[in-house]
């Protein structure tokens, strides 16, 4: 993955080390609580003060923790989500002379080999989803500072997906298509 993305990486560092964290003082406290650490004394109060709170607090206290709990699960289920599921295509047009199995990437290597070469364009990755009879391209381009959103997208409904759609012998493509845009400057001509 590029560094294009410095968010959703440092998403994922404060999970972790929010989660290290977490971790770590709930094995402190169990491993104390049962005596296999003697730092503290089992029966050390953690607040001064031998008064108990009124009964409500413990439930208040349970059910913020399940749904922080919650939402911090939720939180690491979008962090781990990246592309769609891909299926290998059969092609069996006549099944007792063999049949083709073509893969998602061989199928969009030459679009996007394509695709980069389009002004304004710096990268671009994409996955091919679903299966033959109900398909899916998710498309990520990064884009240069001079490169205009508009004109890729009018570039790719013009160009780009219609040679796809023809080399894959579809009717429709439903696209999905990020735009990304980098520091990086394109070519300049002099």
């Amino acid at each position: 993955m590029s560094s294009l993305n410095r968010p959703a990486r440092l998403n994922r560092a404060l999970l972790a080390l929010i989660g290290l964290v977490l971790l770590a003082t709930g094995g402190f406290a169990v491993a104390t609580h049962f005596g296999k650490l003697r730092l503290l004394a089992p029966d050390t109060p953690l607040v001064p003060g031998t008064a108990r709170p009124p009964g409500w607090v413990w439930y208040v206290v349970a059910a913020s923790a399940v749904i922080a709990g919650l939402l911090l699960l939720r939180w690491l289920a979008a962090q781990l989500a990246r592309k769609p599921k891909t299926h290998t295509w059969r092609f069996a047009t006549e099944p007792d002379r063999g049949t083709t199995d073509l893969a998602p990437g061989t199928a969009v290597e030459p679009f996007l080999s394509d695709v980069r070469t389009y002004p304004g364009v710096h990268a671009a990755h994409a996955t091919l989803a679903g299966t033959r009879e109900a398909p899916a391209l998710a498309l990520v381009l990064s884009a240069t500072q001079e490169g205009d959103p508009s004109t890729i997208r009018d570039r790719l409904d013009t160009h780009g997906l219609p040679r796809l759609r023809q080399a894959l012998d579809l009717e429709t493509l439903p696209v999905t298509i990020e735009f990304r845009f980098t520091t990086r400057t394109g070519a300049r001509i002099r």
